[in-house]
Parts: structure tokens; C-alpha cells; sequence
């Protein structure tokens, strides 16, 4: 039987909860896991400003089940975790300045509201599997690159302190509970049903958006510093590889597009595709550089293991984005 077969057998009448539900990672893994004939329920909270949207789930509205509340909410998790094979724990402040700003919303709602999941599982339904989205960020300085999943930890940010803490959850309720977790270090995805309002969870989305207006695109430095960028369809597909692999629980795996691409050239590749927009080099803002962790290539080695290949290249990953908002611009801009 093909692989694809497998996965379509596997994810069929499946009962999953995706928390962050309507974001861009939650609202594409959806359309998806529907595709394949899971039975899928979304919660979200919608908060301002943060990645949910309703126009995100248009096509699929009918063939999930939508729930308004906030994973701090302990009954109304407890309610959904109930019976779930897969929980997919997406819901995130993602902001990493911002962290430092609200370091003790941020704790709240990135390691709190995995605590109360980890905790309503152990209660009401050890058997299901968890995957957690974790960042990159929880590394800080990077020492050598590529940087594989053993490579120090040492956030420099209340966001990546807080990812890692969540991360060390997981762990523990795996060592000391069995529960069934995956955690996913994932580096700068991006693509369509992304938010496009602020640039503070996407530089790649922001960017799009920019050359689309024909606005200016501001670098800092020189723009030499190195990033993984990752197609939201690649990270789409090895979410759904992990979870209907056994021999992934318990395990922590980079997730990214394995190669390393230049901050400008990131930038001119926005600029070619869209064929509007300039680029300006400016000086480094005022405490942006204590959050610089310098250059990251991802080492996924690892997670090639199970059989899973980042497919989309950069170039192709901003073409097919820059077609999805040329289409819905009004719904995002």
C-alpha cells in the first residue's frame, strides 16, 4: 500500500482537536486533516491582532466543528480533550518582543495553557496523542550550524524561555505519565492564511505585503544574517507524519527547510516574484540585537528519518503565497 493510502486509512474518522484552530498553522493542517476525512475540531480564541480568522476556515466551515474559547479556560479544555485521538497544541502568543513587554501573559498562555492540556489529558484521555509547536528560538545563540535538536538551549527572550518550559512539560509528562507527545522546534514558517496586519509573526508574510503595496522593505545591517525559512505545506506534512508515526512519541525534532537562506536574498526573492517594492538597509533598532541569536540552518536529520522531505522551495513557497493574498487581499490587508 502507498505511503499516501497509509496516511488517508490512518486519519480517516479520526477524532482531532486543533487548538489555535483558525491561525495559519491550525487552519491549513485543518483543510487537510479534512481532506483525509478526520473529524476535525478547532478552538480558537480570536484574540486582536493574533493569527485567527474565520476567512481561514471558509472552505471547510461546514466539515468542522468551531469552539470560541481560550485554552486557559480548564472545563472547556477538559470538555474537548474528551475521546480526542489526536491534539495538534497550536494556540501561542508569538510575539517575541512583545514577551518581554508581558512576560507574565506570555508565561499564561504559552506555558500555562499547555500545562492545563497536558493535565486534562493525563485525567480525561491518556491514550491521545500530543504535538506541540515549539520554535527555534528556544536555542538562543547558535554556537554551530546546522543546528541539530542537542544543540544547547539558552533562550534569549521570555517567548523562547517559555516555549522551552512548555517543551520540559512534555517531557516530564511523557517520562512520568506515558503521555504521547511530539514536540516540533519550527523555523519562520510562512504562507497563505497567515496574519498580515503587523509584522511580529511573519517577516516573510510582512514582506509580501510590503512589495504588494510597492512600500519600501527596511533590512537591518548589512542583511548577511542566515534563516530557515519553512513553507506552511511542508510544515503541514510533517505534522501529519509525526502524528500517525509511532516511533515519533517522546521525541523532540527541528522542523525547517533544511538549507539556509540570506536575509536580503530572502528579501529580493519577495522583490523579484511580486515585482513591486524596494529594499532599504537601515541601522539595528534599539534592543533588537539582544534577541539576534545569529545565523540558523536547521538540522533535520532527524525528522528525515520518518520519512518526511521538506518539498517547496523558498522561491516557490513566496510564488504560491504571493498568489493566495493577490486572490483574498481585502480578507487580510
Amino acid at each position: 500500500m502507498r505511503d499516501s493510502e497509509n496516511k488517508k486509512k490512518f486519519f480517516k474518522n479520526k477524532k482531532i482537536l486543533i487548538t489555535g484552530g483558525t491561525g495559519m498553522l491550525g487552519s491549513n493542517l485543518a483543510h487537510k486533516l479534512v481532506s483525509l476525512g478526520s473529524k476535525v475540531t478547532l478552538l480558537d480564541a480570536f484574540l486582536p491582532l493574533y493569527g485567527g480568522k474565520m476567512f481561514n476556515i471558509r472552505d471547510i466551515e461546514d466539515s468542522v466543528e468551531l469552539v470560541g474559547g481560550n485554552i486557559l479556560d480548564e472545563k472547556l479544555v477538559c470538555k474537548l480533550v474528551k475521546n480526542k485521538d489526536i491534539i495538534f497544541s497550536f494556540a501561542a502568543q508569538a510575539d517575541y518582543l512583545k514577551s518581554n513587554e508581558m512576560p507574565i501573559e506570555d508565561l499564561s498562555i504559552n506555558t500555562k495553557g499547555q500545562l492545563i492540556l497536558l493535565r486534562t489529558c493525563l485525567k480525561h484521555n491518556k491514550k491521545a496523542r500530543l504535538l506541540f509547536s515549539s520554535s527555534r528560538l528556544v536555542y538562543g545563540k547558535i554556537r554551530q550550524n546546522p543546528v541539530a535538536e542537542n544543540h544547547p538551549t539558552d533562550p534569549l527572550n521570555h517567548y523562547a524561555l517559555h516555549k522551552l518550559l512548555s517543551e520540559e512539560y512534555y517531557k516530564l509528562y511523557k517520562r512520568l505519565y506515558n503521555l504521547d507527545t511530539v514536540v516540533f522546534r519550527i523555523s519562520n514558517p510562512f504562507g497563505p492564511r497567515q496574519q498580515m496586519k503587523h509584522f511580529h509573526y511573519s517577516i516573510v508574510g510582512w514582506f509580501i505585503k510590503l512589495a504588494m503595496e510597492n512600500k519600501t522593505i527596511t533590512i537591518f545591517g548589512d542583511g548577511k544574517q542566515i534563516r530557515d525559512y519553512i513553507f506552511i505545506d511542508d510544515l503541514v506534512s510533517a505534522f501529519l507524519r509525526a502524528a500517525y508515526n509511532p516511533k515519533t512519541s517522546g521525541k523532540i525534532y527541528n522542523v525547517g527547510s533544511g538549507s539556509g537562506t540570506r536575509f536580503i536574498d530572502m528579501a529580493n526573492t519577495v522583490v523579484d516574484v511580486i515585482g513591486k517594492g524596494k529594499i532599504k538597509h537601515i541601522s539595528w533598532p534599539k534592543g533588537y540585537e539582544k534577541n539576534e541569536t545569529g545565523d540558523y540552518v536547521g538540522d533535520i536529520t532527524k525528522i528525515r528519518k520518518i520519512g518526511w522531505n521538506p518539498k517547496i522551495s523558498f522561491e516557490e513557497g513566496v510564488k504560491r503565497t504571493y498568489e493566495y493574498y493577490k486572490k483574498f487581499t481585502k480578507y487580510y490587508f
